[in-house]
């Protein structure tokens, strides 16, 4: 005989059981849908702030950016998991702003932005700054991300459509043939253990001197290609072991090369500064991040920081949340690795960077300088880094997490190029396989609200397998195909999981940064030509 919930009998159906254990968890899970909408609230057009007492121990508040359309999203993730009692899956992306909220050392605001969907700790789309000054403040591996320093690189050059049209798929197979791609690709650029440690310490200053980069590309790239903090003794033989064979390849998932086209122009003179003369000219968008350097410098730091944890009795809402004190030795050493694979992320996109100039230049019989095959701006969107901003009106030394979010300074700034002194920086919003990218620019609003910070790309709408579960492979790239996109991909058959239908609308995403100021639209890029792993 067995009592389930006041319900007494010598039998209990399967049904009954998951019947009556469901409205168990759900009254575990505290409160009810309607329950949680009346911590969040609508305070301007495309704003929302959540209130302290979403989640349990909040600093400070939150607040989101998203539209109509990016709205619904956001709370039908929030219905799902109030219907499920918080069991299976990530905790929705709301919820993971209120968990942030709570971390020690916090300031400002916990901010998601437009294109936020639920990860590891953090949500991606996520920034969160604390105070160098406080003692209880934290760093967090989480708030970075496994693919330390994910970023996104464009190359502007002085040829039009109608140069790459009559041999495009030669293009573009050139490039699949000069970029290793795909899972456990291994790269072409020469490098021994030796080289991988100075690599892993000088960043592009390693490329420049290797002559896989013109002085050029290290002007144009966030903190100029080098985050002079690193300390490869700090990284894992493990880690390093990893990385040895995969500089210089793009690896798999949502990273790609594409051959993009000026589709439309917002701020000319913007646009100007940095190259864009016409509709029509053609660039090249590189995005990828540190490949498995990177997720074991996140993986060994997790493990220590648990420790960590104990030993200073730092509670969070989440253990995927786990952390370290910023001058403790666990976060000092973490900051040091991380600079690490941020600088082996700039390495590995410098020397695809290189790669694809030599693609272009074999194709067009002229060198990279003639095609003008310039840098326009690098910029990770995975990274934590030291910064100065205003806060109350006192000037205050922050430790800013940025998690699927790019920095966006405004124009004036000290630590942008002298080309975009007057435009603000550059910000590369890289859209889905097949759907148009946008180069945004930084501005004095961001500044204040964000701490400089703007969305970083679609977001994803379904997961992986669902998207596996959903679409045909063979369908989607028919699809691009039909628009006029060559593609070539390593693994055809996990091509659905990149499929547009998977990700956020990214006009909906920059729109919405857009009319919410934190950062401003300049160029709209179209691709013509895409090489994924």
């Amino acid at each position: 005989q067995s009592t389930w919930g006041g319900f007494t009998s010598d039998i209990v159906s399967a049904s009954q059981l998951v019947e009556i254990v469901s409205v168990k968890i759900l009254n575990m899970s505290g409160r009810s849908y309607n329950d949680e909408l009346k911590f969040i609230e609508k305070v301007s057009k495309n704003a929302w702030r959540i209130k302290k007492g979403f989640v349990a121990n909040m600093n400070v508040e939150g607040m989101f950016y998203v539209n109509e359309r990016l709205e619904q999203l956001m709370f039908d993730e929030l219905k799902q998991h109030c219907r499920t009692g918080g069991f299976g899956g990530f905790l929705p992306g709301i919820k993971q702003i209120g968990n942030v909220a709570a971390l020690p050392g916090i300031i400002h605001r916990s901010i998601g932005l437009p294109d936020i969907h639920s990860g590891y700790g953090f949500a991606i789309g996520n920034m969160a700054a604390f105070d160098v000054d406080d003692e209880k403040s934290v760093v967090s591996p989480g708030g970075v991300g496994f693919d330390i320093n994910c970023g996104v690189r464009l190359l502007r050059t002085n040829l039009s459509e109608r140069d790459i049209n009559p041999i495009k798929e030669q293009l573009v197979q050139s490039l699949f043939d000069h970029i290793p791609v795909g899972v456990g690709s291994k790269g072409v650029i020469p490098m021994n253990a030796r080289d991988l440690e100075e690599a892993l310490e000088m960043g592009m200053d390693w490329s420049l001197r290797e002559g896989y980069a013109w002085a050029e590309d290290k002007e144009h790239c966030e903190e100029y290609g080098r985050m002079l903090q690193a300390d490869s003794s700090k990284v894992s033989a493990r880690a390093k072991k990893r990385g040895l064979p995969q500089l210089g390849t793009l690896g798999a998932g949502n990273h790609y090369g594409e051959i993009q086209v000026v589709d439309e122009i917002y701020n000319p003179q913007a646009a100007k500064k940095m190259g864009i003369d016409f509709t029509g000219q053609v660039c090249v968008m590189i995005h990828c991040g540190s490949r498995g350097f990177g997720h074991q410098v996140a993986t060994d730091a997790l493990v220590a920081m648990e420790r960590a944890m104990k030993r200073d009795n730092i509670e969070v809402n989440d253990r995927q949340l786990a952390c370290a004190r910023i001058n403790s030795p666990e976060g000092q050493d973490y900051l040091k690795g991380m600079a690490c694979a941020a600088n082996f992320a700039w390495v590995n996109r410098s020397s695809m960077t290189f790669l694809t100039r030599q693609a272009f230049a074999k194709a067009f019989n002229q060198s990279p300088d003639d095609l003008d095959m310039q840098v326009i701006y690098d910029v990770s969107h995975n990274i934590a880094k030291m910064e100065e901003h205003m806060v109350d009106g006192k000037l205050k030394t922050l430790l800013v997490h940025r998690k699927g979010a790019t920095r966006a300074f405004g124009p004036h700034h000290p630590l942008i190029p002298v080309d975009y002194q007057l435009t603000g920086q550059p910000v590369l919003i890289g859209g889905t396989m097949g759907t148009c990218s946008y180069v945004l620019t930084g501005t004095e609003q961001g500044m204040q609200e964000t701490f400089g910070t703007t969305c970083h790309g679609a977001g994803r709408a379904l997961s992986r397998a669902k998207s596996r579960r959903k679409l045909e492979w063979a369908q989607v790239l028919e699809k691009l195909s039909q628009q006029g996109i060559s593609i070539r991909v390593a693994s055809p058959k996990l091509v659905q999981e990149e499929a547009p239908e998977s990700y956020k609308n990214v006009t909906d995403v920059v729109d919405t940064c857009h009319a919410v100021g934190i950062s401003k639209k300049c160029i709209k890029l179209r691709p013509i030509g895409v090489i994924k792993g």
